[in-house]
């Protein structure tokens, strides 16, 4: 029961984080949003870890650093296909295939459930779907780039829980803390590589337009969107300790759900039917898999 409704929990909050992210990168870069929110985010977890909730370990530092790159490669691919979409298309591909990697993984080695477990899986992975699925009216066919990102992205969210699940017992959230260490590493890495790259090609263009824009339009919005994002993953990590992979991943994938939310109380975006249909299946499959 408790990993069930720490699984939902944790999906409205990485939900949350991503709305959060979305208006940022609506301000400023989506990489630069990435990067800013993997500092704040680690900020966030040091200061948490300064009272001791962790033990220090080889495995905890090289599995969670391992889970960093995978992290970072998801987030750069998932934004990369929302780019070129569509993303009613994208989006829901990517959360499927982000919990049918980690839960092939969970049942390949020794997770066990109940037959009503499995069904509740099935539903599950269905509101998945349904949930982030919005219907556009002349809505284009995703291209072989786009739907290849979209798999890559939700292979690397899979390969990340998978990773994690990996970390000793008593780490605590040392893990996390060397994941965002890795993430923040590589995507300012990647903002510096990209702005030399800019100044190379067009100097006199680059100096126009970066002083211009800079980082402070979302920079708010960006550290909120770590700290949140943050919030979700020690929400993850305890679920995983005491539940199964399988359960937390495909419970996870339901983040969209989040999103979703906030931009229609937020946004006053619109809710489909089709949506409804899918919040009430998570409900239906988070109830079942408590039972089982």
């Amino acid at each position: 029961m408790l990993t069930a409704i720490i699984g939902l929990v944790g999906a409205l909050v990485y939900g949350a984080a991503d709305f959060l992210g979305g208006l940022a990168s609506k301000r400023i870069s989506p990489v630069r949003v990435t990067a800013l929110s993997a500092a704040s985010g680690l900020v966030g977890l040091v200061l948490v870890l300064a009272f001791g909730f962790g033990e220090w370990s080889f495995e905890a530092v090289f599995w969670g650093a391992l889970s960093g790159v995978s992290g970072a490669l998801a987030i750069v691919l998932l934004y990369a296909c929302l780019a070129i979409g569509p993303m009613s298309i994208l989006s829901p591909l990517t959360a499927v295939v982000s919990a049918i990697v980690p839960m092939t993984w969970g049942l390949a080695t020794g997770d066990e459930l109940a037959p009503a477990g499995y069904v509740a899986l099935g539903i599950a992975l269905a509101a998945v779907v349904l949930v982030g699925f919005v219907p556009e009216k002349g809505a284009v066919r995703p291209s072989v780039t786009g739907i290849i990102m979209a798999v890559g992205s939700g292979a690397m969210i899979g390969t990340f829980l998978i990773l994690i699940d990996q970390t000793p017992e008593d780490s605590g959230i040392v893990p996390l803390v060397a994941n965002r260490s890795v993430s923040a590493a590589i995507m300012f890495t990647l903002v510096l590589v990209l702005w030399l790259i800019s100044r190379h090609r067009a100097p006199a263009a680059a100096t126009a337009t970066v002083p211009r824009r800079g980082w402070r339009p979302g920079l708010l919005l960006a550290v909120a969107c770590g700290v949140v994002d943050a919030a979700a993953n020690v929400l993850l990590l305890v679920g995983i300790r005491i539940g199964e992979l399988t359960v937390m991943s495909v419970l996870t994938a339901m983040y969209p759900a989040g999103t979703i939310l906030l931009a229609a109380v937020v946004l006053k975006e619109r809710i489909a039917p089709v949506q409804w249909v899918g919040l009430a299946l998570a409900l239906v499959a988070a109830a079942l898999l408590a039972l089982a």
